[in-house]
């Protein structure tokens, strides 16, 4: 895990997205104090991420209910 400045981060951000890429945690210090990380992603989080913010925006205010059934359905849909 390697922790840099924000000062640092701006001056050199694509070499700290490619070791972040390449598996390793990089801690964003501000004034000496961990403020923030940039980490790895997988591909598993990306799609988990892509899924909320699509159940998201379906259920639109929040009041809208789906079933166990639409999302099995979605789910399995969208692997295909």
């Amino acid at each position: 895990m390697s922790e840099i400045s924000a000062r640092e981060l701006r001056a050199n951000l694509a070499k700290y997205v490619d070791t972040a890429e390449s598996g390793e945690q990089v801690v964003i210090l501000r004034n000496g104090t961990p403020a923030a990380a940039i980490v790895p992603l997988s591909v598993g989080d990306a799609e988990d991420a892509m899924l909320a913010r699509e159940a998201a925006a379906r259920l639109g205010d929040g009041n809208a209910t789906v079933s166990m059934v639409e999302v099995l359905a979605d789910l399995f849909e969208a692997r295909r």
